[in-house]
Formats: structure tokens, C-alpha cells, sequence
């Protein structure tokens, strides 16, 4: 198959089916711009190929007509000098040249035809390598986001809310235990601090009557 045959053959595939279908969408995509680079390459080769080819033709058949005016120019200058002989040989030549010229005209006119062709089936390459650049991104973020999208709809599938939201209720409720605990010793140490506090006044109390009975009888002696 042709150069040209397999770009036609690239561009007619169905990239959603492609999508489907490949493991790896993103790599498909990146290699078919890459097979399409690779060919637009390979046609512009042929291109300056056929243009190279075009422009020596084109020189040869110049260059032939030419030759052949310059022998006719030589056969009136053979007449005119009265040699008949020579002027006939000389448009024999011509003759030669003339046909020669005729079948080069022919080659190159042939030449310049398929070089238009190559010329104007290169542009339209690169018109859709340029358009399939812009679908690559498109497609590829297009890829990404499914894929993100899906393994979204993976984690939800495989969160159980039930099952989380008990394990919530009973940490929950491990954290209220913990909490009324925490609440009772500190009552109980609180409630121990007021009766050591108590036992204090009290001892405090029957200090202070002692020195007040011994000031009073230090102030009335007889008493």
C-alpha cells in the first residue's frame, strides 16, 4: 500500500470504535499522529524527488530546442554560403533534435502533472496532521476525564455508608465513656479536696480555742 493509501486509510478509521476498542486510547492516538508525521515525511521526500525530476526535464527540453534553432540557424548560413549539401544535413539534425525535443516535452509535461499532484496531496497531509494535533488533546483530556470519572464511580461503589457510619457511632459512643469517666474522677477529686479543706477549719478552729482559753486566763489570773 502507498504512502497515500495508508493516510486515507488512517483518517477513515472510527476513533470512538479506536477508543473502544484499545487498551490504551491516548497511545493509539499519539502513534497515528506519529505514523502521520512519519508519512507526510516521506511524501515530501518523494515531492522534492518528483520536483527534482520536473526540473530536468524541463532543462533537457530547453536545451534540445534549442539546439535545434541553433542547427536551422547553421542551415540558412550553409544557403546562404550556396552549399545546399550542407544546409540539408544540417536540418537533418534539426530533425533529430525536434523529435527528441517533442518526446521530452511529452516527460516533462508528465513530470510537472504528478509533481502538482504530489505538491497539492502534500498541503491536504498537513492540513489533517494539523487537524488531527487539535483532536489529540481534545481527545486525550477527553480519555483522562473518563478515566478520572471511573474511578470516582469506583470509590463510590465500594464505600459502604452503612457500614462506615457504624464504625463512626461506636468510636462515638467509646468517646462519651471516656468523657463521663473523666467527669467522675474529677467530682471524686474535687469531693476529696472539700473534706480535707473541712478537716483543716476544724483543726484550725480548735487551735485558735486553745490560744484564746490561754488569753483569757493569762488576763484574769484569779478566774
Amino acid at each position: 500500500m502507498g504512502i497515500f493509501g495508508r493516510i486515507s486509510d488512517i483518517f477513515k478509521a472510527n476513533v470512538n470504535d479506536a477508543l473502544d476498542k484499545m487498551e490504551d486510547p491516548e497511545k493509539m492516538i499519539k502513534q497515528m499522529v506519529i505514523e502521520m508525521q512519519e508519512a507526510i515525511a516521506k511524501a515530501t521526500s518523494a515531492l522534492a524527488t518528483a520536483m527534482a525530476q520536473e526540473k530536468k526535464l524541463e532543462r533537457d527540453y530547453n536545451n534540445l530546442v534549442q539546439g535545434a534553432s541553433t542547427w536551422e540557424g547553421k542551415a540558412e548560413q550553409a544557403l546562404k554560403a550556396g552549399n545546399e549539401e550542407l544546409a540539408r544535413k544540417a536540418l537533418a539534425e534539426k530533425a533529430r533534435l525536434d523529435q527528441q525535443a517533442a518526446q521530452y516535452k511529452q516527460m516533462y509535461e508528465s513530470a510537472a502533472a504528478t509533481t502538482a499532484k504530489l505538491r497539492t496531496q502534500v498541503e491536504q497531509l498537513k492540513g489533517k496532521l494539523n487537524e488531527a494535533r487539535m483532536k489529540e488533546s481534545t481527545l486525550i483530556a477527553r480519555n483522562q476525564a473518563a478515566k478520572a470519572q471511573t474511578q470516582i464511580a469506583k470509590q463510590v461503589g465500594n464505600f459502604d455508608a452503612s457500614s462506615t457510619f457504624a464504625k463512626f457511632d461506636k468510636w462515638e459512643q467509646k468517646i462519651i465513656k471516656n468523657e463521663s469517666e473523666a467527669q467522675a474522677f474529677t467530682e471524686l477529686a474535687e469531693g476529696g479536696s472539700t473534706m480535707n479543706d473541712e478537716f483543716k477549719q476544724l483543726e484550725q478552729g480548735v487551735q485558735v480555742d486553745d490560744e484564746l482559753a490561754k488569753l483569757k486566763a493569762k488576763l484574769n489570773p484569779g478566774q
